[in-house]
């Protein structure tokens, strides 16, 4: 930007908006299959389902341990369906975890970046308005001499 030639209002405005239109843009291209695996993310990783998993062990080897031996479906020591079924509720999940990390790691780059284009913008419009500020200052001190000198 030149010296002492401030950006007009408009101008800031519209650059600052750019910069939010992208970020929205970001939200808003993810596909079906993005939105379902960053779901599953924020789903898996929370504390409910933390507890739902927990529960359903602590349920099921209670199960086989506890009751008489002709209702256990999967006996104590082995476990093999539990430890099957657990496998593979591990194997499905991992993939699409990983997925939406790199998916909310790729969103939160682009937010980022779009914070720092608008930390840039607000350092321009601090210029232009310190630009402003010296070019009153100028004129004010203009007029100060003009009416002294119309004093004398």
């Amino acid at each position: 930007m030149p010296q002492n030639i401030p950006l007009k209002i408009e101008e800031l405005r519209r650059k600052r908006v750019e910069c939010m239109k992208s970020l929205n843009r970001d939200n808003k291209k993810a596909s079906m299959l993005d939105r379902l695996a960053l779901w599953i993310t924020n789903k898996v990783g929370s504390m409910g389902f933390f507890m739902l998993i927990f529960l359903w062990t602590v349920c099921w080897l209670g199960w086989n341990i506890l009751t008489p031996e002709k209702a256990r479906f999967d006996p104590y020591p082995a476990f093999v369906l539990w430890l099957f079924i657990s496998n593979m509720i591990q194997l499905f999940l991992l993939p699409l975890i990983m997925i939406g990390q790199n998916l909310q790691s790729q969103h939160s780059e682009h937010r980022a970046e779009t914070d720092l284009k608008i930390n840039e913008l607000a350092e321009m419009e601090n210029e232009t308005i310190l630009i402003h500020l010296e070019n009153q200052n100028e004129m004010m001190l203009r007029i100060l001499q003009n009416l002294e000198k119309q004093m004398k």
